[in-house]
């Protein structure tokens, strides 16, 4: 596959590499992305060498830190930033629990975010608060960028260390304005920490231009890598300042640390140890795949316009409420459907369509993640399906067909 081949051809390109797409309507990357072929063949190389030879060598452990070099590089080359600004980790929330951990924290302090966040935010954020005794204030997510800024202006009030937000929220898929929060944050001397969970790989990212200071990504989503991985990236300013922090004693336990190849100067300062080799040869693979032989470029366009498409197409049907903002979208379509519970809908139309999507609990609503993988006979399908179980209710809507197998001694 080259990222210059033509539209049909290489969509049938990229969906022969990603088997998964095969088994259904795959609608779901925002909780688990297809695994392309090419990293499935590469961890299982590193799994099956370490079966065989054993994995305790000096060759082995040179060997991961190159690897781990070229992960970050990856990682690096989507969010634009330097190498040395990204650290290893191992998930979006790893990355979050360190950026929670790397304020010093007094008690009083507070922590901004919104109601609109996934546990894996809420979660370390909560945990801090805990441990610091700190205010954890939660603003509401507005229907436009002006009402959201105006809830985090009144909430990043005085003695707000840290504003943590998604660049895109996992329940309706809006569109945060990163960069003017940033600001807002800024302005009050408070740090920033995003998580990208459904931003990196699906929309263009520029983490220099948002001015952030954290940024956590997760391998296993849009980045189609392998569960187990993920990145933080963590500002020069954060760095500049780590370092003054440890300028005046390199000294820990008797042992100087100054001349240590532990001791980093870099974002890999932020790193913890175990890193399972096949997945920080999985997580490189998948994000230089992306990148050079289907071309960011090309999913980036390719997956906002149809979600875009399929969110018009939802919305023009009676009954379907759309509930992702339209000019705040990324890749992310919620909605519900008149009539029908959350989970009654997801059952018909699951079967119905052999899609693979999924419900969001707190709104009760649903979801499908648009790739771009997917076909636009795939998404006429699933639009299909959600027409005829809106144009119906639990009670009348037509028998699904069943299949009987009949087995030995039927």
């Amino acid at each position: 596959m080259t990222p210059f081949l033509p539209e049909g051809e290489k969509l049938a390109a990229v969906r022969e590499a990603l088997p998964a797409t095969a088994a259904g309507i795959y609608l779901n990357a925002g909780t688990v992305g297809p695994l392309p072929t090419e990293v499935h063949e590469a961890m299982a190389e590193v799994a099956a060498r370490q079966l065989r030879v054993g994995r305790a060598t000096e060759e082995d452990h040179l060997e991961l830190l190159q690897r781990m070099d070229e992960a970050r590089a990856a990682v690096a080359a989507v969010a634009v930033a330097e190498p040395g600004s990204i650290a290893l980790t191992h998930s979006a929330t790893g990355a979050l629990n360190i950026a929670g951990w790397a304020v010093a924290w007094r008690a009083g302090d507070r922590i901004v975010t919104t109601r609109s966040e996934h546990i894996a935010l809420l979660g370390p954020m909560s945990t801090v608060r805990d441990r610091f005794d700190v205010e954890l204030v939660l603003a509401d997510v507005g229907d436009d960028d002006a009402a959201t800024l105006a809830a985090l202006d009144r909430a990043i009030g005085s003695g707000t260390r840290l504003v943590a937000v998604s660049h895109v929220t996992w329940t309706t898929g809006t569109r945060l304005p990163i960069a003017r929060i940033v600001e807002l944050a800024h302005d009050r001397g408070a740090l920033v920490v995003v998580d990208g969970a459904q931003a990196i790989g699906a929309i263009p990212v520029d983490v220099g231009a948002l001015g952030v200071d954290f940024y956590a990504i997760p391998a296993h989503k849009w980045l189609l890598g392998p569960e187990g991985m993920g990145a933080l990236y963590v500002s020069s300013a954060v760095l500049e300042r780590a370092q003054r922090a440890f300028a005046g004693d390199y000294s820990f336990a008797g042992h100087d640390l100054a001349g240590s190849t532990t001791f980093h100067p870099d974002a890999r300062r932020f790193e913890v140890a175990g890193y399972q080799p096949a997945s920080v040869v999985g997580m490189a693979r998948s994000v230089a795949w992306l990148s050079m032989y289907v071309g960011l470029d090309w999913v980036h366009r390719r997956g906002t316009a149809l979600a875009a498409a399929a969110a018009a197409r939802l919305a023009a049907i009676p009954g379907v409420d759309v509930l992702t903002p339209p000019n705040r979208m990324a890749t992310l379509v919620t909605f519900r459907i008149d009539g029908w519970g959350m989970d009654a809908a997801f059952e018909e139309i699951s079967r119905r369509s052999f899609a693979i999507f999924r419900t969001v609990p707190p709104i009760e609503a649903l979801r499908i993640s648009v790739g771009f993988y997917t076909s636009e006979e795939e998404l006429e399908r699933f639009a299909e399906t959600v027409e005829l179980v809106a144009g119906h209710t639990p009670e009348t809507i037509p028998a699904r067909r069943t299949l009987t197998i009949l087995g030995e001694g039927a």
